[in-house]
């Protein structure tokens, strides 16, 4: 089975790694943001739009995706996440 997101096409091994970095992720950076559900939901799903981007039909690897995906919430504009430098 493979699932189809945003246009392209993602295979079992590939969403599992998406799955599994964006939790390494989350668990890195839930911290930055505040008790309040929709800041929380907004930051999550800012995350999840940042996996799918550096994302690959063959991505599977999690440090990798996970790290790419962090870089890129941190150069997007609005995305809430600062660099500790």
């Amino acid at each position: 089975m493979t699932g189809w997101i945003g246009g392209a096409v993602f295979g079992p091994e590939a969403l599992e790694a998406m799955g599994q970095a964006f939790d390494q992720a989350w668990a890195e950076i839930a911290d930055n943001f505040g008790a309040s559900v929709v800041e929380v939901e907004a930051a999550r799903l800012r995350l999840a739009e940042a996996v799918l981007s550096v994302a690959a039909e063959d991505s599977t690897d999690v440090p990798a995706l996970k790290h790419a995906a962090l870089r890129w919430l941190l150069i997007k504009p609005g995305s809430g996440i600062r660099s500790a430098a």
